[in-house]
């Protein structure tokens, strides 16, 4: 069985753990028993004095992209600083009755998903205030292997945001710890930064191999299908076509009332995937209570998947098929207020519905060196743990 990092900390029953302790973490970070870290830490003996909270809020069902208020967290009576309000960075007051950090959240590999850059502000803010910081690490739920990694590349310059700040690839196949040692050192962060892996993982397996089951990471990655998904149909966020939020399938599916057949989608498919035709009716989001017209779409293998290919190629299909229907949307959030450019964010260069506007065999060509992930694998190799 996996052993996370907390199981790893806890076990070494460290001298530190005496000193008042920051913890930055949600309730989805468990011990592989089951356990919320920050109880199991408790009971350890770790002298936790405040928890801080990403994205989502401390209990992680906040709703996407909304502003998280500080709180009190009901099971240990700790105060919860929100990292999702008003400051996306421990201040120096939130830092100053503090010995040490601890950061332990569960991210799912993707560069727009929010928790990896939470970390970075830690990291800096660890630095800047001089507080130690130790990573407990967690695999990759769809794996740390290389191979499957997919661009594009961030360009800083244009699309850094808080759903990409750095230049890494949107499926980076790292672990969080593995990101924060190179982003410590290529950035120039220089924090004092000490990682505890975990165990029993080779980086080639996915999130069912572990042998613990999936807990939904936030509202809408309720499980392993709609991770490996995510990377691609999560690009839907810039579309008028529903990714299911509002949904029982969010990132399963694709939907819109206007969408009638799909025929046209069949060169999209892929060997290892099944889909079938759904009629849903989002409670929230996009279409609320109208019947939309979509796909679902089920894993059958992981290893050869390649996500963002594959949602690159739907949204180009059914812009082409529906041009009196398809448009662009913005996206707003407590970070990006007026929601402009969200494609431009989500993929990492700029311009980037431009790309969509190109004759079908120009797009597949030129979408095989966008998924592409150059260097990376040689950039971060560096770096990694297992």
């Amino acid at each position: 069985m996996i052993r996370f990092g907390v199981d790893v900390l806890i076990a070494q029953n460290p001298d530190f753990k005496n000193q008042r302790i920051a913890l930055v973490t949600n309730t989805v970070a468990t011990t592989n028993q089951y356990e919320p870290i920050s109880l199991a830490l408790l009971k350890a003996g770790f002298n936790l004095v405040k928890l801080f909270s990403p994205e989502h809020g401390f209990d992680a069902k906040g709703a996407d992209g909304a502003k998280m208020q500080n709180g009190v967290d009901q099971v240990t009576q700790l105060p919860v600083i929100s990292l999702y309000g008003d400051h996306l960075s421990p201040a120096e007051t939130d830092l100053q009755d503090v010995d040490k950090i601890i950061f332990d959240i569960p991210d799912v590999g993707v560069r727009f998903y929010t928790y990896l850059w939470t970390l970075t502000y830690v990291l800096q803010a660890s630095a800047n205030y001089n507080k130690p910081v130790i990573i407990l690490d967690r695999p990759n739920p769809i794996s740390g292997n290389l191979q499957l990694c997919e661009g594009p590349m961030l360009n800083e310059q244009y699309c850094s945001s808080f759903i990409g700040r750095w230049n890494i690839p949107l499926r980076h196949s790292c672990t969080l710890a593995e990101l924060a040692l190179f982003f410590n050192t290529t950035k120039n962060i220089n924090a004092d930064l000490t990682v505890i892996p975990c165990e029993n993982w080779d980086r080639n397996k996915f999130q069912p191999e572990w042998g613990i089951k999936f807990l939904p990471t936030s509202p809408a990655i309720r499980n392993i299908n709609a991770a490996m998904l995510y990377p691609g149909l999560g690009l839907l966020e810039a579309t008028n076509i529903s990714e299911g939020r509002g949904t029982a399938l969010p990132f399963e599916i694709l939907a819109s009332p206007w969408m009638n057949h799909f025929d046209f989608l069949s060169i999209a498919k892929t060997d290892g995937i099944s889909v079938e035709s759904i009629i849903v009716r989002p409670n929230e989001g996009k279409y609320s209570g109208q019947d939309c017209f979509g796909l679902r779409f089920k894993l059958k293998a992981y290893d050869h998947f390649k996500s963002v290919y594959h949602g690159l190629l739907l949204i180009k299909l059914i812009k082409d098929h529906y041009p009196a229907y398809f448009k662009w949307a913005t996206y707003p959030t407590n970070v990006n207020p007026d929601g402009t450019n969200h494609l431009d964010k989500l993929l990492g260069f700029p311009q980037s519905e431009a790309f969509f506007e190109l004759p079908m065999a120009k797009f597949k060509t030129t979408m095989i060196d966008v998924c592409a992930a150059g260097a990376w694998a040689e950039v971060i190799k560096p770096y990694l743990l297992y």
